[in-house]
């Protein structure tokens, strides 16, 4: 469920709660930065103080609520309790998360006075997961939701799921916030697995600006409602759609960032390794060289070259290429400038690939990223003010 607790200036909704109605398994990643803010902080010490089970998570938007001392750790404890205490669950049950911006006060008041009418409004149907995921937005221009059904031992599995990001993303272990749940009994080893074999290709894949948030983190809570266990032999079906639930969210990340116009695949093969072909993809993806050039629908190859062999990996451009959609634009060390007005014409649309072997094996990765706006300076430059 979302709600206003009068957090955003504007009177948005900027409270969202979710609850089982049974203690779940729950797993998470969290940010890398160092930087880290006080809901990362009291979620951590909570699935460690719970043995990683949850009854709810509660999410503000409009202040994240880093870099906020020991007045911040104390609110998100709060966030908690309060949340405890109308679940009737204990509070190391409750996972808590925020978004907005670094260094200011979150107002406890606000959510003391909103998180019961949060929890009064709960319900399961669609439009209410609708205005949860409107809750936990900041400057994302549309929400992210996504859901599957797979089958496991003749009974149905449901795997939903929400994610806000916008800018300041490059995840570097989860994203800005997801939110999965699923109807399933997941052992707790095998619901780690599964959440970090999600990420690593879904959520870990993805770059806007090549910002890591401090506030980044991806939940996933399973309570078992549908009857159904997951095991070694059905772990493949369910990591599966979780994968795909994941993917079609962190798409929509890059499909709504700041001032984004075109969502671009990036493709690396010819890798020495797969790390290496990430690490590439990566370098490509964040060049902003690059992705002004998408914007401006120039095919100039030389910016892929150049990135591809300064990404620190093995890279031999006499045997390398360069394909914008399926024209070829260098390859074995020529280029092929005729073939640039077919790449410039590919390049108008808004869903585009380009792809680059590095010419020193055959490992490959695969990179989400968005073009580079004046709208994204706009957005940014303003963001405060």
């Amino acid at each position: 469920m979302g709600t206003s607790a009068g957090i955003k200036a504007n009177g948005g909704l900027d409270l969202a709660l979710l609850v089982s109605d049974v203690p779940a398994q729950a797993a998470a990643v969290f940010t890398t930065n160092l930087a880290i803010a006080a809901p990362v902080v009291v979620s951590r010490e909570h699935l460690a103080r719970s043995g990683g089970t949850a009854r709810a998570v509660v999410v503000n938007s409009g202040c994240a609520n880093a870099c906020t001392g020991d007045e911040g750790l104390q609110v998100a404890r709060d966030m908690a309790f309060e949340t405890a205490r109308l679940v009737n669950c204990p509070a190391e049950q409750v996972l808590v998360a925020s978004t907005g911006v670094i260094g200011v006060a979150l107002p406890m008041q606000k959510l003391r006075s909103g998180l019961p009418a949060a929890f009064d409004a709960l319900g399961a149907d669609a439009a209410h997961g609708a205005l949860a995921a409107r809750a936990i937005m900041t400057t994302d221009p549309f929400p992210k939701e996504s859901a599957a059904e797979i089958a496991i031992g003749g009974l149905d599995v449901r795997i939903g799921g929400m994610a806000k990001g916008s800018g300041m993303i490059e995840p570097m272990l989860a994203t800005m916030l997801g939110f999965v749940t699923t109807d399933a009994a997941v052992p707790k080893a095998l619901l780690d697995r599964a959440l970090r074999e999600a990420v690593a290709d879904t959520f870990n894949a993805i770059t806007v600006d090549g910002e890591c948030s401090t506030n980044d983190c991806v939940m996933l809570l399973a309570n078992g409602a549908c009857g159904a266990t997951i095991d070694e032999s059905t772990y493949s079906a369910f990591v599966a759609g979780l994968i795909a639930v994941c993917r079609e969210l962190a798409l929509g990340i890059v499909r709504g960032g700041e001032g984004a116009t075109k969502l671009v695949t990036v493709i690396v093969t010819g890798a020495a390794t797969t790390a290496e072909a990430r690490k590439a993809a990566k370098a490509i993806a964040n060049s902003l060289l690059v992705k002004t050039a998408i914007h401006g629908g120039d095919p100039n190859w030389g910016r892929l070259i150049a990135v591809a062999g300064r990404a620190g990996v093995a890279f031999n451009p006499s045997r390398a290429a360069v394909l914008i959609g399926p024209t070829v634009l260098f390859r074995n060390g020529r280029p092929y400038d005729d073939a640039a007005p077919e790449a410039a014409a590919y390049l108008q649309g808004k869903e585009l690939t380009v792809s680059v072997d590095l010419g020193s094996g055959v490992a490959s990765s695969t990179v989400w990223t968005c073009d580079l706006s004046a709208e994204y300076v706009r957005i940014n430059a303003e963001y405060r003010t």
